[in-house]
């Protein structure tokens, strides 16, 4: 490694979460050339997996959790790589470059990665309750196996992804499901208003019981059964429940070491946090959005995964500001959406194909630029709009008659803005 960077084959890099932020960087500073100490800590007690099956496949039980695992059991120790699991980290002296364990020892390190992640939302009125789970962790999905069969009644609070995927895996499965959301359509944070009556169209007609704009005032167990009373006093009665909505950054381990935090831990466009040799990654980290301005955190499987390896490489000396344009997806009801950029924040969307028969794509512009894209079963528009995002064309008003004539332009133009 570089002088300039300050790391060479004995230091030791400190990695602090095995999701996918967190193991993509530690094995990017393998595939890069270090040759120092590489510690991977999880608190979890499983070797690292996936999440996003988990509100699908996993919860459905077509598959197994240990088909979720990242990478083969031995490819750890292949790599060098300590991977210490069922370790919780209880703080971190940024200055004296330690962390503490909390069975009270220590390891020192050159560097550190937080790739914390974030915990589900704490619905007040759900505290002390018993009968309701969230859905982060294989733990989580165990617990919720138990309750889940066919003919029982889930009651789901929240109609963000996770929510959402929950609520259509529990029809496959034959349950009767309920949903509240507090906003006025489902995933309305992710999807501009035109794309989430699509939603609101397919849950209903898969059979959820869907109600927005719904406030939870209380939750109780009533007998053998739960039972949510929203503002106007309708009660709605169920087995179980789960309630998703939202995630909280872990920044606790940040903030007790002095680093700057709001909406997670703040960092530059090289994953540096404040405090120097500290850097965050993933769903934790607030970092700055290169197309609309300003700050942002993103809580998607591939940014964090392209996060990760940004933040390794940028421990090593690399000084590549990161310009990725969020990209996920979703499975619900057997219909697959992509999602690129940011298309909540569209001022004008360009609908291509028949929503109604969920099989379109959705440009998104704001002030003449493209800024995120929508699609339903249309994988391969969706990367090429990624790529004009990046971009960051500014597109004509006009709206072509033939989709892959537009995309093509938009893609004309991406070879101008890169080349500008």
């Amino acid at each position: 490694m570089t002088a300039a960077s300050g790391v060479d084959a004995a230091s030791t890099i400190a990695v602090v979460g095995t999701g996918v932020a967190g193991t993509t960087a530690a094995l990017t500073l393998r595939n890069a050339g270090f040759t120092g100490r590489v510690v991977l800590i999880g608190d979890e007690p499983d070797e690292p997996y996936r999440r996003p099956p988990l509100s699908k496949d996993v919860l459905r039980g077509t598959m197994s959790p240990g088909r979720t695992r990242l990478r083969a059991p031995d490819t750890w120790s292949q790599h060098s790589i300590e991977l210490r699991t069922d370790t919780r980290v209880s703080g971190v002296d940024a200055e004296a470059r330690r962390i503490i364990f909390a069975d009270g020892t220590g390891l020192d390190f050159d560097r550190i990665l937080l790739a914390t992640g974030g915990l589900p939302k704490v619905l007040p009125q759900a505290r002390g309750v018993g009968g309701v789970y969230t859905l982060r962790t294989l733990a989580d999905v165990s617990a919720l196996h138990g309750v889940l069969a066919a003919g029982s009644r889930l009651l789901v609070i929240g109609a963000g992804l996770i929510g959402s995927e929950v609520a259509a895996t529990a029809r496959d499965m034959d349950c009767a499901v309920t949903v509240l959301e507090a906003q006025p359509a489902p995933l309305s944070r992710v999807l501009p208003r035109e794309i989430t009556r699509v939603y609101e169209e397919l849950h209903r007609a898969s059979g959820v019981d869907l109600h927005t704009g719904v406030d939870v005032r209380e939750l109780i167990h009533e007998g053998d059964q739960l039972a949510a009373t929203d503002a106007g006093g309708r009660v709605h009665s169920a087995d179980a429940a789960v309630v998703a909505v939202g995630l909280d950054p872990r920044t606790e381990l940040a903030e007790h070491a002095g680093i700057a935090t709001g909406d997670g831990i703040i960092v530059d466009e090289h994953f540096a946090t404040s405090a120097p040799g500290v850097y965050a990654a993933g769903d934790v980290a607030n970092h700055p959005n290169h197309v609309l301005g300003g700050r942002q955190r993103v809580e998607h499987w591939l940014n964090a995964q392209e996060q990760g390896a940004a933040a390794a490489r940028a421990m090593l000396g690399d000084r590549t500001p990161y310009s990725c344009v969020p990209w996920s997806w979703s499975d619900q009801h057997g219909v697959t959406m992509h999602v690129c950029g940011w298309p909540e924040a569209a001022e004008d969307l360009t609908v291509r194909g028949e929503p109604g028969a969920r099989d379109f794509t959705a440009i998104a512009r704001r002030h003449g630029r493209v800024v995120g894209a929508v699609g339903m079963n249309r994988p391969a528009e969706l990367r090429a709009l990624r790529k004009v995002v990046s971009a960051a064309p500014h597109a004509e008003q006009a709206v072509l008659a033939d989709p892959a004539t537009e995309l093509a332009s938009l893609a004309s133009l991406e070879v101008a803005g890169t080349s500008s």
